[in-house]
């Protein structure tokens, strides 16, 4: 029998562990090792019950070699990355809004409450609004964030902000993570997979 999070692939059938190839499984176990328990922590679903991923990492099994490179860069801009937490969150939720990725902004108003934005900060994030308790790098990582993804144009006195504000170093780190969070947005909305509560039943 159905159930509601059958629906959680959008597009995309989820896949059962025991549907899996040798690449396959070999992500799928990174993915449940990492991911899964993360998006626990963070307070928003990454499996179902009985194990299947959704949200982008179920697509990512339909490529699972390159899924795994995507997911080296994950790694690897989480530890080296030039820029704190909430200014992270900033960028991801300022994508996700401009690509109105249903299930990114899902996760991430819950990834950002973890950082410490209050619930009217996230909300307006993820309605694609500029909040007035931004820091200032917080401010200034919206805007850069927000015109890439909207006008995919930087002009210069914004740039010198940034640079001013994150080192050259910084700014790049910021383009890596806003150009990740395009793919991912991008994987979401091809398959066109829904947040969980959007997926659940009325009650």
């Amino acid at each position: 029998m159905a159930t509601f999070e059958d629906n959680l692939g959008g597009r995309l059938p989820l896949l059962s562990p025991d549907q899996l190839n040798s690449d396959q499984k070999k992500l799928y176990s990174q993915l449940q090792d990492t991911m899964v328990p993360w998006a626990k922590k963070s307070g928003f679903q990454a499996a179902t019950f009985d194990d299947r991923l959704v949200g982008p990492f179920n697509a990512l099994l339909r490529s699972p070699v390159i899924g795994k490179a995507l997911m080296a860069v994950t790694a690897a801009e989480g530890k080296e990355t030039a820029l704190i937490e909430r200014v992270r969150q900033v960028v991801i939720l300022t994508v996700g809004a401009a690509w109105q990725a249903a299930y990114e902004l899902y996760a991430h108003v819950a990834v950002g409450r973890q950082a410490g934005f209050d619930e009217a900060t996230v909300q307006a994030l993820a309605a694609g609004q500029k909040p007035a308790a931004l820091t200032h790098d917080e401010g200034v990582a919206y805007d850069l964030t927000h015109r890439l993804a909207t006008t995919h144009q930087v002009d210069a006195g914004l740039y010198e902000q940034a640079v001013v504000t994150f080192g050259e170093k910084g700014v790049v780190d910021l383009i890596y993570l806003a150009g990740h969070y395009m793919t991912i947005s991008g994987l979401l909305n091809t398959f066109a997979v829904p947040a969980p509560a959007a997926a659940a039943p009325a009650v």
